[in-house]
């Protein structure tokens, strides 16, 4: 029996217009109804999940926002994973070699060095205004107030994403990790910090065994809580590397891929 699903947001949860199908909202309030836990998982900030939780009658639940590296529930904190500044400043040092966008999400902050076509876009999904300034200015407020940052993300084209990866990986994999959630964008984390985390974090505080959970996804950052879930879902739009961990492949997210996937597994 079923008592978790976790289900990421982009590419999954929304279509490609960031609409909820009618089927999408209709199979999440059955699972409320049936008291299974229901967690939106996602690479967004809070800010940009919370609008969906609330359409989808979330808002209370637990929220894993930044790839897990920072989850809320009901306005409290359940858990935080920073990237050590010093380490975010040799990262920073490195990008500087790359025509590639950074930005740097910390809780309920977002800061970057330049606005452009690729903050815009972002700035879209998130009601929290990107704060544009130099990123030493940037490093001082993270000294001064003995924070960090809780994921970078860096946009570019996918060959340069490419490069990026390769770089960082070779000079920083004992200390983050470092996966694209699409072929432009690079998420980089706090190796503490992943959507599989937060599966297994919110599981064991809710007394959820691993068998009882099903968790749907659709990217490179999701393959891990795929994985991780007694029964994992990849959607149709996902790569091949991900479907192969899978254990169900659905339609995809345009075509009501999580209402027509957990209809079957649930049988609702």
């Amino acid at each position: 029996m079923y008592k978790a699903v976790f289900i990421d947001v982009d590419g999954t949860l929304i279509r490609s217009d960031h609409s909820i199908s009618a089927a999408t909202f209709n199979i999440i309030q059955k699972l409320k109804e049936k008291n299974i836990l229901v967690v939106l998982v996602s690479a967004r900030p809070l800010s940009g999940i919370e609008p969906i939780a609330e359409k989808t009658g979330l808002l209370n639940n637990p929220i894993a926002s930044l790839n897990g590296a920072y989850i809320a529930s009901g306005g409290k904190i359940i858990f935080e994973a920073k990237i050590d500044i010093d380490i975010t400043n040799r990262v920073h040092e490195e990008l500087q070699k790359y025509n590639a966008t950074t930005i740097y999400y910390q809780q309920g902050l977002w800061f970057s060095e330049v606005q452009n076509f690729n903050t815009d876009h972002e700035q879209k999904i998130t009601s929290v205004p990107v704060i544009i300034q130099p990123f030493n200015q940037t490093l001082q407020y993270w000294r001064i107030n003995n924070t960090g940052p809780n994921k970078l993300m860096v946009i570019s084209e996918e060959i340069i994403i490419k490069e990026i990866q390769d770089n960082l990986k070779q000079r920083f994999m004992i200390d983050l990790d470092i996966y694209t959630s699409k072929p432009t964008f690079l998420e980089v984390m706090n190796k503490k910090a992943s959507k599989a985390n937060a599966v297994k974090l919110l599981i064991d505080l809710y007394n959820i065994t691993r068998e009882e959970t099903i968790a749907v996804g659709d990217n490179f950052n999701d393959k891990e809580m795929i994985e991780f879930a007694g029964t994992g879902i990849a959607m149709g739009n996902a790569p091949d590397e991900v479907k192969a961990v899978a254990d169900y492949i659905t339609d995809t997210n345009n075509n009501d891929g999580v209402s027509k996937a957990l209809e079957k597994m649930l049988n609702i």
